[in-house]
């Protein structure tokens, strides 16, 4: 009608699905974040659910979105449809929405599909509509990436093994690094109850097979060894902190959203309970508690963080930029190397000198990495919480 400038229903769609895509899962084309210009692009694939199953993944994602260094483009949720019935449970939506809402950020995210591959050329066509979304998030960040991007897995490789049976020309085009929190380090079965295979290639074997034989650029992180994911190695990623105690340290709304995930809270008022304060029962059984960790070498990756400890001073996860000649550094490497996986989804690997596009993480002394980040990971959460807290 020539009032003010056009705007056409590809326009209205577009705006109204970036708007609406954390809370409701729409499929959403990708959003850049140019306030972060300088950090590195990343898409987060996560077996993240509401309530949650493992807070883990609810507790980690705050890496995300609190590292500076971090442009998160797109978060990609990784549902297993057994894991939706034995409790009442769905794709993790509201986590990100709370995050959204609580780093005033418009992260948007879409959840993939929930089946296991049945072929490693299996393209999910099938799947019902609200779980193409997810994959087509995915395609959909990459094109619009004006370089190329970092991705991270850390539930099964389902997501990204369907986007690379969909486009493998964009995959590879696009993607900078995946960082791939899966497996074992070491060759054969594991020693545990619930599977010979480590829990994220279990969700979804073909598809941990169909990505380590392809040709992306690939960091593998371990969960696990021979004798489970709880073990230690040096070339596994898993630690635990002893206590949560730190949580009490924290702003009020970042404080009350890991409440609300490690409680495995089912209020539907998600964003009110930000804004409240803790029930002192649920905060001391929280803060009491041990907590498994898996992610933190991914992270400190990403972020190209230091595990770093300044003369007679703590250990801390500190950009390289600020790391002296004086600091005590541990590893928290990447080794060139090759593998080899089998049809049973068991990994053989070794390092190499020359060129390759395969690393496998390296920690060194597992022991004296989990002392150190016991300190370092509270310090961190701190620091995104004074953040949070300043103008």
């Amino acid at each position: 009608m020539g009032l003010g400038s056009p705007c056409t229903r590809r326009d209205f769609v577009e705006r109204a699905l970036l708007a609406t895509a954390a809370v409701a899962g729409v499929r959403a084309r990708a959003q850049t974040t140019p306030f972060r210009a300088a950090a590195t692009p990343v898409i987060d694939i996560t077996d993240l659910y509401h309530p949650a199953q493992d807070p883990g993944d609810n507790f980690d994602l705050v890496a995300a979105y609190g590292l500076p260094e971090v442009d998160l483009r797109a978060v990609i949720l990784d549902v297993t449809e057994r894991y939706r019935h034995d409790v009442p449970r769905d794709a993790g939506y509201i986590p990100v929405m709370q995050l959204n809402a609580l780093f005033d950020r418009r992260v948007p995210c879409a959840a993939a599909s929930s089946r296991p591959l049945r072929a490693l050329d299996d393209a999910a066509e099938d799947a019902l509509g609200i779980q193409q979304w997810g994959v087509e998030l995915l395609l959909d960040t990459l094109r619009l990436a004006e370089a190329p991007v970092d991705i991270v897995s850390f539930g099964s490789a389902r997501p990204l093994a369907i986007a690379l049976n969909r486009e493998p020309e964009l995959l590879l085009a696009k993607t900078r690094l995946v960082h791939l929190c899966a497996g074992s380090c070491d060759t054969g079965p594991l020693e545990w109850e619930w599977s010979d295979l480590e829990w994220n290639v279990d969700l979804d074997p073909l598809a941990f097979i169909r990505i380590l034989r392809s040709d992306l650029p690939i960091a593998l992180y371990p969960c696990a060894t021979a004798q489970g994911p709880f073990s230690y190695g040096a070339h596994n990623c898993y630690y635990r902190l002893e206590d949560l105690r730190f949580i009490r340290d924290l702003p009020r709304g970042l404080r009350q959203y890991l409440l609300y995930a490690l409680s495995a809270s089912g209020r539907v008022d998600f964003l009110r309970v930000l804004e409240e304060e803790p029930e002192a029962d649920v905060l001391d059984a929280v803060c009491a508690r041990g907590h498994h960790v898996w992610e933190t070498a991914v992270w400190a990756q990403v972020a190209n963080r230091r595990i770093a400890q300044s003369p007679g001073g703590p250990w801390r996860l500190t950009p390289a930029s600020e790391v002296g000649d004086d600091h005590h550094l541990l590893p928290n490497e990447l080794l060139p190397c090759e593998w080899e996986i089998d049809d049973r989804a068991w990994l053989r690997w070794q390092p190499v000198a020359g060129e390759t596009r395969r690393w496998m993480y390296d920690r060194g002394d597992p022991m004296a990495n989990e002392a150190a980040l016991r300190e370092a990971l509270p310090a961190l959460y701190r620091s995104f919480g004074e953040a949070l807290d300043s103008p």
